[in-house]
């Protein structure tokens, strides 16, 4: 079965809108066990629109417009459709009943651009539009069925998932839906995940994909057959079992939280060179403040000692990028919170800052428990100052993480060398 997606607007063409409704009516086709086989992006130009149209007519099976249904000049999607058909447009009474009643709850008349809305090609079915005022329309044209939907987000979203992917599978032979599984790795490329499990000649029932989300790496495993995902989802861990952070659709902090909660544990924060990152990471999903307590950005070493108990000589002896600092940070976090977990990052992101000694990419970690402090000084690859960061946030996380399992501290991490690591029996 071909289905294809045409985005239309100036907008999004230029790339002044993001195209979130084409990513995400993608995804939500795959999930049902449909894809699309072509996505395209026309202006608002009624030429290049009736020619996509009849186009895709001659090529396809299924055919969904986004966009081009309001009110406006340039809302052209209708008459482009009634043109490349050969049809007029009409009023539907149906919709045109519609739009007076709703206008008319809200004390206005219905004028003459919103009236627009009601005219679509002669012989179209509407599609019930529950969230605006734009209706949707269908119709058969040569080989492909078209359905027209609004470009509003939540307009868009409700169609497809109320009316039209329901009225696809109603029309075309059913399909399995395949279950897919995730899972989350960390400090291990792409090209070498990649290389690794092609090596392990999945079943040909297994779709195998990966999708990058900096610094994480998903690899996605598809199937119908459930014996064989569940086997090819237990050689892949067996695999790369050093690298998996966690699987599902949960984010990293979503995961983290589940076992905070879970476990009834605690946290409070040190950060230099993330400023702040951590927390934010983990307070931007909700109930957070049942186990993060406290988060201190110290910037600067005069914070460092005021907010988390860092010794000036051990400042001064040491440097702030130190796994002896990191650790004070750390304990001094943890035991000023009264909490089970305190974590700490210093480091050098650059781009400046940097020393033979210490070059820019310098990061030291710690996290301090009841029984002992654990701080690591890693080198991260001098990606951008940001990457840098964005990796140090999720080391510091995966320790917690490997905290919380009972694992060893001191993972590999790709590229990420190691230079120094303490422990520190209490």
């Amino acid at each position: 079965m071909r289905i294809e997606f045409i985005s239309t607007g100036d907008e999004v063409l230029s790339g002044q809108i993001v195209d979130t409704n084409a990513a995400w009516i993608s995804q939500h086709f795959f999930d049902q066990g449909r894809s699309f086989t072509r996505r395209h992006t026309v202006a608002d130009d009624l030429e290049s629109l009736i020619d996509i149209i009849t186009e895709t007519s001659h090529r396809a099976d299924v055919v969904i417009m986004n966009g081009g249904l309001g009110p406006t000049s340039d809302d052209l999607s209708a008459d482009a459709a009634a043109k490349a058909m050969g049809v007029p447009l009409v009023r539907s009474q149906v919709w045109f009943d519609h739009l007076v009643a709703k206008y008319a709850k809200s004390n206005s008349a219905l004028s003459t651009s919103n009236e627009k809305q009601a005219w679509l090609p002669q012989g179209s079915e509407v599609v019930d539009n529950a969230v605006g005022t734009a209706c949707g329309f269908s119709f058969q044209f040569n080989r492909a069925r078209f359905y027209f939907t609004p470009g509003v987000p939540s307009e868009f979203k409700h169609m497809v998932s109320e009316q039209i992917l329901p009225d696809i599978q109603q029309h075309f032979t059913a399909v399995s839906v395949p279950t897919l599984i995730k899972i989350k790795t960390f400090g291990i490329s792409e090209s070498v995940l990649n290389e690794q499990l092609q090596a392990l000649n999945l079943p040909d029932s297994i779709t195998l994909g990966f999708r990058v989300d900096f610094p994480m790496v998903e690899i996605k495993l598809l199937s119908t057959n459930s014996a064989d995902l569940q086997q090819a989802r237990a050689r892949v861990v067996a695999e790369i079992a050093d690298f998996i952070l966690f699987e599902g659709d949960l984010s990293f902090a979503e995961y983290l939280q589940s076992m905070m909660l879970e476990k009834g544990q605690t946290l409070s924060l040190a950060e230099s060179c993330t400023g702040g990152m951590i927390a934010s990471e983990l307070i931007a999903v909700a109930g957070s403040s049942g186990y993060l307590d406290s988060s201190h950005v110290t910037y600067s070493n005069e914070s460092k000692s005021r907010l988390v108990n860092v010794k000036q000589t051990t400042l001064a002896k040491h440097g702030a990028v130190s796994i002896e600092v990191a650790a004070e940070m750390a304990e001094g976090a943890m035991l000023n919170a009264g909490v089970d977990f305190g974590v700490a990052v210093s480091g050098i992101a650059g781009p400046g800052g940097g020393s033979e000694e210490k070059p820019v990419g310098t990061v030291a970690f710690a996290l301090a428990s009841k029984t002992r402090t654990y701080s690591q000084l890693l080198f991260i690859p001098r990606w951008s100052r940001q990457g840098i960061r964005t990796v140090a946030l999720y080391i510091a996380l995966d320790m917690l993480r490997r905290a919380l399992l009972g694992l060893d501290l001191a993972a590999e991490f790709g590229s990420v060398e190691r230079r120094d690591e303490r422990v520190q029996d209490k």
